[in-house]
């Protein structure tokens, strides 16, 4: 599997279109008990200097998560960029894998998609990230009135980072998008939404992404970022 997902994520890494669109690609695992900061050395130990043209982040699960995964492992680049020109991933990348086996309990699933929308967080204290995975009839209209929600309500989510994009392969229980919105902790998070769903111009923006079905929400928390 290990094999599988990362000849996956150099082949689609090098797919070229014209676009500044953002790509993700996520490997959830169970990690073993006490196992986080192993995980965190191996990859430093391994891999930190191979400095690849997006980024790689180890993400904690918090509440919401699906099936005992306690971690999510995650590159990111830029749509139509090689993630690992310039690097010796070919030499590196097993080394780690065959480490992970001794961290990591199960694998769990492995999905990949885009940001189609993205306000950079500037706030280094909101580490927790909450994520909606959503079924939605019309993306189109959803992105308009997403983006409309991000710029009406700018005082609200500064320093934030703000999130909207597709599953494109493997859609995780079935959901075909996703929202994100970071915080400090999950009472910020709850004292954002309070403020926002308090005012009727947020409200109104939000019916006006068209029909929405949750799949379901989760709480993830950064760990460590390599850019």
């Amino acid at each position: 599997m290990k094999k599988i997902f990362l000849l996956l994520s150099l082949t689609l890494s090098s797919v070229v279109v014209s676009s500044q669109t953002m790509v993700f690609n996520i490997q959830e695992i169970k990690a073993k008990d006490f196992s986080e900061s192993d995980i965190e050395a191996a990859y430093e130990t391994c891999c930190a200097d191979m400095k690849p043209n997006g980024g790689f982040g180890i993400q904690s699960i918090g509440k919401g998560g699906d099936n005992g995964m306690t971690h999510r492992l995650v590159w990111y680049w830029e749509l139509g960029e090689d993630l690992w020109e310039g690097t010796n991933v070919q030499e590196k990348a097993p080394l780690w894998w065959n480490q992970m086996n001794n961290y990591v309990e199960e694998w769990g699933e492995s999905y990949m998609g885009r940001a189609l929308s993205r306000q950079e967080g500037t706030n280094e204290d909101y580490v927790w990230t909450h994520i909606w995975d959503i079924k939605i009839d019309d993306p189109n209209q959803f992105k308009v009135a997403h983006d409309k929600i991000v710029k009406t309500f700018k005082k609200e989510f500064e320093g934030r980072w703000v999130g909207f994009g597709t599953y494109d392969i493997n859609y995780p229980n079935g959901a075909t998008h996703w929202v994100g919105v970071s915080g400090k902790d999950e009472h910020d998070h709850v004292m954002l939404y309070d403020k926002l769903q308090s005012q009727s111009e947020f409200i109104k923006l939000i019916a006006e992404r068209g029909k929405t079905e949750d799949v379901r929400d989760y709480m993830v928390k950064r760990v460590k970022t390599y850019n």
